[in-house]
């Protein structure tokens, strides 16, 4: 019976609600009203649903819907914003790649190693200001699996983890706008690259060992606001 009931509240979610919480991706591009839309209708998901298996996936709360805000904020009045999200994590089948079996010494039996890449957001956004704004983030897990034999004679097998965070980031410039370099540098584990042309392009890309979900926004907010420090002053039209 409450289950009915759950599925009827959940009938009346915004249909990109609905997708994350069957499918748990997004892919949309959308006017700010809509989005806004979107996020109200998040906003009240807890209190609707309370089964496990129809809660919200991770980073929805945490990354998705506070990176939505950020960004309506700064579309321009007739732009969209688009994002593609892939919240079902790492361990969907497709994400990794082949095993590979590594050469080894004793007391080490066998070494696989496999990697697994997840590329779980993407966004595009037009900007007030009439530039582009683009970003991508890719976790990179690496997975050991080793066996070897102890001074006992047992023969073990244990599994390690290593996972990084990538986050590329571009930013098309308006034509005509130039850029210009801020007086301090980006910090060291930001790369900044500038392409210079009719429309200029800027690039900061980093690596970092994967935050926690609570601190993901963090670091992704922080290439991407390198970007704009690296504007030049808007050319003004007569």
């Amino acid at each position: 019976m409450f289950w009915r009931k759950t599925k009827a509240a959940i009938a009346e979610f915004h249909p990109l609600h609905q997708k994350l919480i069957w499918e748990h991706t997004l892919s949309a591009t959308l006017p700010t009203s809509e989005w806004s839309a979107l996020v109200a209708s998040l906003s009240r998901h807890n209190e609707a649903v309370h089964r496990r298996k129809w809660r919200l996936p991770a980073r929805t709360e945490t990354v998705l819907v506070p990176l939505i805000r950020v960004l309506c904020e700064d579309v321009a009045p007739d732009g969209a914003l688009g994002i593609n999200a892939d919240l079902r994590g790492h361990s969907v089948p497709g994400k990794a790649g082949p095993q590979q079996q590594l050469p080894v010494q004793r007391p080490i039996r066998k070494l696989v190693q496999w990697w697994v890449q997840d590329p779980w957001l993407r966004v595009r956004s037009q900007l007030r200001d009439g530039s582009v704004l683009e970003f991508g983030v890719v976790d990179v897990v690496r997975h050991r699996r080793v066996s070897k034999t102890s001074r006992s004679g047992k023969y073990k097998t244990k599994s390690k983890s290593k996972a990084v965070q990538r986050i590329f980031t571009t930013r098309a410039l308006a034509k005509g706008q130039p850029a210009a370099q801020p007086a301090g540098g980006p910090p060291p584990w930001i790369r900044v690259k500038v392409k210079p042309g009719p429309k200029t392009v800027i690039r900061a890309s980093a690596k970092v060992p994967l935050p926690a979900e609570r601190d993901q926004l963090g670091a992704i907010m922080t290439v991407a606001t390198e970007l704009f420090r690296w504007t030049g002053p808007t050319r003004r039209t007569a």
